[in-house]
């Protein structure tokens, strides 16, 4: 059984965070939402904080963040330790960043794509799989980078 996705977003990102977990939801993905709920203006690191800590408690093995670049959650996420995240516009990064980078959250932005394109990449970073071997040892440096 997979375990849920967390998903988070702050004001700027809520219109496609609702998209998306609309279509998680029908492709029977069960989502845990940690807001934001309201397009009133808001705090972006303390959803990432949210849905990040999903991981790091082990309620979700993944993360989708929205905000308006998908840069600042991006930025937020990867402070977290065992948390890599990356912002992603192109279909290709989204399914390389978990083949090769084992990201964990994957970070869009609400005014650089659209609904359509966002669950093509929110598709290839689900369906990649990590590839190990080489890869491994780079993320096992990377890791050692959090101290």
């Amino acid at each position: 059984m997979k375990k849920p996705i967390a998903i988070a977003c702050d004001a700027a990102g809520l219109q496609l965070k609702e998209s998306m977990k609309e279509y998680l939801e029908q492709n029977g993905y069960t989502v845990l939402d940690f807001g934001t709920h309201t397009t009133e203006s808001c705090d972006y690191p303390e959803y990432a904080k949210a849905a990040c800590g999903a991981i790091q408690e082990g309620k979700s093995d993944l993360a989708l963040l929205f905000c308006g670049t998908g840069v600042g959650m991006s930025i937020a996420a990867n402070k977290m330790h065992g948390i890599r995240a990356c912002a992603c516009s192109d279909i290709f990064s989204a399914e390389m960043t978990r083949r090769h980078n084992n990201a964990n959250v994957l970070c869009l932005g609400g005014r650089v794509i659209g609904p359509g394109l966002a669950q093509k990449l929110v598709e290839a970073f689900l369906a990649a799989p990590f590839e190990g071997g080489r890869h491994q040892r780079r993320i096992d440096q990377i890791m050692e980078l959090e101290g």
